[in-house]
């Protein structure tokens, strides 16, 4: 299984973040899964592409041209792509995945595993999502998840298009044992004209 990475390219963040990247990235080389990921060598990404390798995992690196040109991009992927912008990184990205995996991060974290959640609320994939969410990090954002559920600006079945881990191992095996639940659109109405 092609296993998608999202998580931090930040050198600064505390050690234990790194040590939640390190087991994520040994379970992903110990079950035999690929990683995808950022494919730089800063941060969380870099850790979890490094433990998954030295487990035995394929790692295929994603790397936008911009930050390839900076030479941050990881020389020890087995498959490098180089793409000319983020968005195509974000689209093969996906496409390259069968499941995907928060660990914390900043904004582009945030940003791609939204992404991978709309798409799959609005039916255009079926793959596994979970957040692995050490040390209360993702909290403030489920959070802001209930609120929109409890205000009807989202479905609270919706729930069950992620599933959020306390660890790396709660993550694996959620994907690993992943069956899809079909759910009703999204939205609350049948959309009818706007109304101007």
């Amino acid at each position: 299984m092609n296993i998608c990475v999202f998580c931090s390219s930040s050198n600064a963040i505390p050690e234990h973040y790194f040590e939640a990247a390190q087991e994520l990235g040994k379970l992903i080389g110990d079950n035999h899964h690929t990683i995808v990921y950022g494919g730089a060598t800063v941060g969380l990404m870099h850790t979890v592409a490094e433990s998954a390798r030295a487990a035995g995992a394929l790692s295929i690196g994603i790397i936008p041209e911009s930050i390839h040109n900076k030479r941050l991009s990881s020389p020890r992927d087995h498959e490098q792509i180089i793409t000319p912008n983020m968005r195509d990184r974000k689209y093969l990205m996906r496409k390259r995945s069968d499941a995907f995996i928060a660990l914390p991060g900043g904004f582009g974290t945030l940003e791609e595993i939204l992404e991978v959640i709309t798409l799959k609320q609005l039916q255009y994939h079926q793959k596994p999502i979970a957040f692995i969410n050490t040390a209360g990090f993702f909290n403030s954002l489920l959070d802001q998840f209930e609120r929109a559920y409890q205000e009807s600006f989202s479905k609270e079945d919706y729930k069950l298009t992620y599933f959020v881990a306390s660890n790396a191992e709660e993550a694996i095996n959620y994907i690993q044992n992943y069956r899809h639940v079909e759910l009703a659109t999204k939205w609350f109405d049948v959309p009818g004209p706007s109304r101007v």
